[in-house]
């Protein structure tokens, strides 16, 4: 321990905390969809004799950061998206900064659609999970919210919005996560890969808004936020808690744990294991989507 020089360590991230984006500019490439697992990375660790790696990503890097564990790798996870799907940790690092920027985006569509009369559908990020639908959905007093695990109908929508028009509402939004299911009848935009073979999503929303149109009666728009949500100044919570899962990344490297993640458990940054973190995906708690639609309509 006394051979840790601190002032160094607080020069490599010095001056980083209101940044966004990979600092470190490392690859998406996956040791597992584009080499052979441990073997692929073995030379590089050796060249720059790296004992311990700290991974920092979402849902598909722990899951790699798990099998190089399972191979003999010293590895410890810190579990950061904006999709806030990860097991185990109630919060990862960059959700409440993507749901801050979605909810400031809507709060200035509503504007607009109260000015024309419109219905305005929102289309954000959330391709498994609809954790930034409903929190900037709920934030902004949308009148619909349409997430991945929660089925809908469109004619029933509709409705809804019709019923709006009878209080003198004239004009409406709907916040729609990427990965909501599309109701029979209506076929999910042509799926496209990008240049490291992982699926993209994309166009829910402009699916839904002629069919919306037609059924209700009113103009309906689309605005997709796409990867806005993923850039900026990190807000302070998770400016915080990215700091918080550092340090305790840092000292569990210091204290030769491997194999483990570092997460948020009530207000306690604690270990869990690499196991627990990749069981399952973590979907949107049902009864913040109760509350949500307590405000529908």
């Amino acid at each position: 321990m006394e051979n840790i020089t601190v002032p160094l360590d607080r020069e490599v991230v010095d001056e980083i905390m209101g940044l966004g984006g990979t600092i470190l500019g490392t690859s998406r490439q996956d040791p597992y969809v584009h080499g052979n697992g441990l073997a692929s990375i073995s030379e590089t660790m050796r060249t720059h004799h790296i004992e311990q790696v700290v991974v920092i990503g979402g849902e598909g890097t722990l899951a790699s950061a798990l099998r190089l564990s399972q191979e003999g790798l010293p590895v410890i996870g810190v579990p950061k998206t904006i999709d806030n799907d990860i097991a185990a940790t109630d919060v990862t690092f960059g959700f409440h900064t993507a749901v801050q920027i979605a909810t400031d985006a809507i709060d200035r569509l509503t504007t607009t659609a109260e000015s024309h009369d419109r219905v305005i559908l929102v289309e954000v990020m959330g391709r498994h999970a609809g954790w930034i639908a409903a929190y900037a959905g709920l934030a902004s007093g949308a009148d619909a919210i349409l997430v991945p695990e929660v089925t809908f109908d469109v004619a029933e929508l509709a409705r809804l919005l019709k019923r709006r028009q009878a209080r003198g509402k004239n004009y409406s939004i709907v916040v729609v996560a990427e990965g909501a299911p599309l109701p029979a009848g209506l076929e999910r935009p042509v799926t496209q890969r990008d240049a490291y073979g992982f699926e993209r999503l994309g166009g829910i929303a402009n699916v839904l808004a002629p069919a919306i149109e037609e059924l209700s009666g009113f103009e309906t728009r689309v605005t997709v936020l796409g990867h806005v949500q993923r850039g900026g100044t990190p807000t302070a919570y998770d400016r915080i808690l990215a700091t918080r899962f550092g340090v305790a990344a840092a000292d569990l490297a210091v204290a030769g744990e491997a194999g483990v993640m570092v997460a948020l458990r009530g207000d306690a940054i604690v270990p869990v294991p690499l196991e627990e973190a990749c069981a399952r995906v973590r979907l949107l708690d049902p009864e913040i989507y109760e509350v949500a639609q307590t405000f529908f309509g």
